[in-house]
Formats: structure tokens, C-alpha cells, sequence
């Protein structure tokens, strides 16, 4: 686990991995949706114009999507909001915003916005990828213990060792899942009653740091790596997505009217089905997030993730629906010079 990779002289300006591996995953993408789209635009700046608009509210809206998620972390401190470079990011906030952002744009430009979301559906995939991988460096979106060969272990006050040795009543778990000894803990009195919370490394005395090395049931229990799965799962994805845009382009050239779905903007609902899908079963195994009971949710007790899963499959279906009813729009090939 390596949440924070090195710091910037002078500055101390740490550089975290969850970040980095997102930016990389953000020119990855841009560096696709050129390459596909490079027959159809007359103008490639525009795309990488909309990129960056589409970063920087991916940007916002995933840490938007992480302070109404967990606005209780945020009351009495409201300024802590935009403090981005402490950590605090959800990966789908950011998507759907990006969406919205780059939607707009393209309408704006007057571009053939569905063969553009079809290429967009193909590199949000591949960014995806990527920012999972920054999700394993972080420790977070962990998953749940299990004696699997390939299980990983994460390091004392990781954000899995944190949920393992504290009760969960959020996600039905009223006793810690890992015993660890009192004197780890350290309580916090605000408001009602104390908070036990788990001690900082860098606290800890000589004797309860050796504790740690020395007594294996102390440490934290291996756990389902759900964030290579997720990364796993969005490069297939890509692929699926990928090979199916492939097939809807050589059809359109042909002009051939025979085979199903193949329309543009097919692509871009394709992927709403996939990783609506995808996700809710990844879910099953992760540990993280807690289980939700509101009016809104159409899988009770399941977590919010699962209940968007099903969300996104029931629109990316819609989409199809609304996409076959439209015309396609006039294929202009651009030769690149």
C-alpha cells in the first residue's frame, strides 16, 4: 500500500497515488478518443478541449460524491471540502459529471454526440482501469476477508485494518472482525458519548509496535483484492465495448441494415449495462461500503453502489430503447493530414 508516493521539495506537497494513477488513466483516455475519433472530427483539438473540461468536473464531481456520502466528516469543518489534496474521491460521482460536462459540449459544438459517447464509453473504461489501481495503492474499496492464495493483507491504520478491528454496525457487524488489544486506542469526547479510536502508528510505544511484528493475530486479516478485480473487470469491459463500437462502424460503412445494434450511441448503453452489472456482483465481496435502507433503494440492503448498478442497467436499457427510435446521423469522414 502506497497512498502517498513522495513529496515535492520545498513545497511538501505529497503526491498520491490515488491522483496520479488518475491523471495517467485521464491521458490514457484522451490519447484513445483521439485515436478513434480521429476520422471524424475536423478538428482534433475539440476533443482534447472536452477532455480536459470533462477532468476537471470528473474532479468535482467525485469529491462531490464523497462529502454527500460522508458529510458527517464534514460538519463544523465545511472548508475541509475543498481540501482535494487530503484524500476523498468516489470514481462514479466524477463519471457522471464528466458525462454531463462533455454531453454539453458536444452538443454545444454541434458534434455527432452518440458516435462521440460511444468512443467516450470505450476510454472511460480504460481511465477506470487505471484509477482502480490507484484504489489498491490507497487502500480503500477493500474487500472482505477470506483465505483465498491471492488474499492481501493491508498494513496497521489502513482503512482496512481500521474496519476490521471496529464494530460495523452500518454493515450489520456488531462486533470487531480482528481483537485487538485496548491499549491501541485512544477516545475522542465530542458531542454525546466517546469515540474509540484507533491510535496512530508514529503514537504507538516500542512495546506495542513490536505487539505488531511479533503476534500475528494482530495483524489484519487478508482480504479479497476488489480493487484489481474492479481493474480487471474495467479493462474486459474496455475491450467488450471496444470490439462491439468495432462492429456498429464496419456495419455503418457497409451499409448494411441486417445486423442488430448497431446504431450509434449502442455503444455508450453498452456500458451502462456492463458495469451496472459488473458492479453489483463486485460489491458482494467488498467490505467498505455500508448497506442502505432508503425509500430510494431498489435492492434493499444493499449498498449504494449496488442500488446505482441497478440504476445504470435500467437506463443504459432505456438508452437503447430511445437510440432506436432515433436516425443516425450522417457519417462524415475525415482524412487525417
Amino acid at each position: 500500500m502506497y497512498p502517498e508516493l513522495f513529496e515535492i521539495p520545498l513545497i511538501h506537497l505529497t503526491v498520491k497515488s490515488y491522483g496520479l494513477m488518475m491523471v495517467i488513466g485521464f491521458l490514457s483516455a484522451v490519447f484513445l478518443i483521439r485515436r478513434l475519433s480521429r476520422n471524424i472530427t475536423p478538428d482534433p483539438q475539440l476533443i482534447t478541449n472536452a477532455a480536459l473540461y470533462s477532468l476537471i468536473a470528473g474532479v468535482a464531481g467525485a469529491r462531490l460524491f464523497y462529502v454527500v456520502h460522508y458529510f458527517h466528516k464534514f460538519r463544523g469543518h465545511l472548508l475541509s471540502v475543498f481540501a482535494i489534496w487530503q484524500g476523498g474521491l468516489e470514481l462514479l460521482g466524477g463519471v457522471v459529471l464528466a458525462i454531463a460536462v462533455i454531453f454539453f459540449y458536444l452538443w454545444r459544438h454541434k458534434l455527432p454526440i452518440r458516435r462521440y459517447l460511444d468512443i467516450l464509453a470505450v476510454a472511460l473504461m480504460l481511465a477506470l482501469a487505471f484509477g482502480r489501481i490507484g484504489c489498491f495503492l490507497n487502500g480503500c474499496c477493500f474487500g472482505k476477508p477470506t483465505n483465498l492464495p491471492w488474499a492481501v493483507r493491508f498494513p496497521y491504520g489502513s482503512l482496512a485494518y481500521t474496519s476490521q478491528v471496529n464494530p460495523d454496525l452500518k454493515r450489520n457487524r456488531p462486533h470487531p472482525q480482528l481483537k485487538l488489544p485496548d491499549e491501541f486506542f485512544s477516545y475522542l469526547y465530542e458531542g454525546g458519548g466517546p469515540t474509540r479510536i484507533l491510535k496512530q502508528y508514529e503514537g504507538l510505544t516500542k512495546e506495542q509496535k513490536e505487539m505488531l511484528k511479533e503476534n500475528d493475530k494482530y495483524r489484519s486479516l487478508p482480504v479479497q483484492p476488489t480493487q484489481l478485480y474492479s481493474s480487471a473487470n474495467a479493462v474486459l469491459c474496455c475491450l467488450i465495448l471496444y470490439l462491439f463500437r468495432r462492429r456498429a462502424q464496419n456495419t455503418d460503412l457497409s451499409k448494411s441494415s441486417k445486423k442488430l445494434f448497431v446504431k450509434p450511441g449502442y455503444t455508450f448503453s453498452l456500458m451502462f449495462i456492463l458495469y451496472g452489472i459488473t458492479r453489483f456482483f463486485i460489491e458482494f465481496l467488498r467490505d467498505d461500503n455500508p448497506f442502505e435502507y432508503g425509500w430510494w433503494a431498489i435492492y434493499k440492503g444493499g449498498t449504494v453502489s449496488q442500488n446505482l448498478g441497478i440504476y445504470m442497467l435500467i437506463f443504459g436499457v432505456v438508452l437503447i430503447a430511445i437510440f432506436q427510435k432515433m436516425k443516425p446521423d450522417k457519417l462524415t469522414l475525415h482524412t487525417s493530414k
